[in-house]
């Protein structure tokens, strides 16, 4: 799956054989269609597997940023390409619940690898009489926690708070906490 010249790559559709008669047997034009051939095979065998482009698990490399773009997601070119492969599959999953807690902490979970979890101050409830007081607190506010896990990658808290202020709603003021990483026992569930 090449977008670029592939030599012996051979053209599904030659140009020389869809010629007027009177070129066929010319050699000249025969050459230089053949030269032709040679440029846009690639072209026809990038449309011919076009679906295998446009799936994460299947895209070249350098084709992930680009894709990651139609679905409106910066990956980051330093993250291994299993993991830029993994939040383009879970793209739309993500969209779904983004802006809430359970969003962000799958977003987050999915690109670092790491434990995280959301406090937040809002509150939710439901009575058949007058309730005095809201659930909640008044004012927006989250605390992310994040724990690597044992043997993970350490964790840039400055990158981690730009996601997490890209990824939480506008109006909700954040404060970012990195743990120390989780102990092995822990980790594995034990």
């Amino acid at each position: 799956m090449s977008r670029a010249l592939v030599p012996g790559l051979a053209s599904p559709h030659p140009l020389g054989e869809r010629l007027p008669a009177m070129y066929l047997e010319d050699s000249f034009v025969q050459r230089l269609t053949s030269a032709l051939d040679d440029v846009v095979a690639p072209v026809f065998s990038s449309l011919d597997n076009l679906d295998a482009y446009l799936d994460p698990d299947l895209a070249p490399e350098d084709f992930l940023r680009w894709l990651g773009g139609w679905v409106g997601l910066a990956l980051d070119e330093s993250w291994p390409v299993a993991r830029r492969r993994a939040v383009l599959a879970e793209a739309a999953g993500l969209y779904r619940t983004r802006g809430t807690a359970r969003g962000l902490v799958a977003y987050l979970e999915l690109i670092t690898g790491a434990e995280v979890e959301v406090r937040e101050t809002g509150g939710t409830a439901y009575s058949t009489g007058a309730a005095p007081d809201p659930p909640g607190s008044p004012n927006f506010a989250m605390v992310v926690r994040v724990r690597p896990r044992a043997g993970g990658q350490e964790l840039d808290a400055a990158r981690l708070d730009a996601l997490v202020a890209a990824a939480k709603p506008a109006h909700v003021v954040h404060r970012l906490e990195l743990l120390p990483p989780a102990e092995e026992g822990r980790a594995r569930g034990d």
